[in-house]
């Protein structure tokens, strides 16, 4: 049973369905879980599907539209819940390998928070492709995407809830 926090899943279904919780921003962003770098906005979200995901779950909880999650195990059993994004802020450590790829036709390479170094996913880009193409050029590409690992971010709303005013500021 793969889990997905609440928070973080009412957050996600939010950007997609274009509910935004707070009405102060038309773009939901998605934060480093580890230090808060943002690393993804809700306009860049783009699902793409893969044949080889374990799972994958459409959750329905705000208004219609869904927020694909996919599940991937890689060859050492380690299993990750995944959203993908035509882009996103991460580093990514070059080159792209074409062995073990979870999407068919595309080499990945690991990517990272910028701010951290924590691992946040992996960058994806089509077979053939130089090995290191840069931000600008995979940025603006219909064929490159980015795959987040969702236990390893925390939507901006609800992170914005979760810091308190300490007694000797309080009036």
């Amino acid at each position: 049973m793969w889990r997905l926090s609440v928070p973080l899943l009412l957050g996600l279904l939010s950007m997609v369905s274009g509910h935004n919780a707070s009405q102060d921003s038309p773009d939901e962003l998605l934060l480093c879980r580890s230090c808060g770098f943002e690393v993804a906005a809700s306009r860049d979200l783009r699902f793409v599907a893969s044949a080889l995901a374990l799972a994958q779950r459409n959750d329905t909880v705000i208004g219609e539209r869904r927020v694909p999650v996919q599940l991937f195990q890689n060859p050492q059993g380690l299993r990750f819940q995944v959203i993908t994004f035509k882009k996103a802020a991460v580093h990514r450590h070059w080159p792209a390998d074409e062995q073990f790829s979870w999407f068919p036709g595309h080499s990945w390479t690991v990517a990272t928070c910028p701010r951290c170094h924590s691992h946040l996913g992996w960058s994806f880009q089509p077979n053939g492709w130089p090995q290191r193409v840069t931000d600008k050029e995979f940025e603006e590409s219909e064929e490159t995407f980015v795959a987040l690992i969702i236990d390893r971010l925390l939507q901006e709303n609800f992170a914005a809830t979760l810091l308190m005013v300490p007694k000797s500021y309080r009036s």
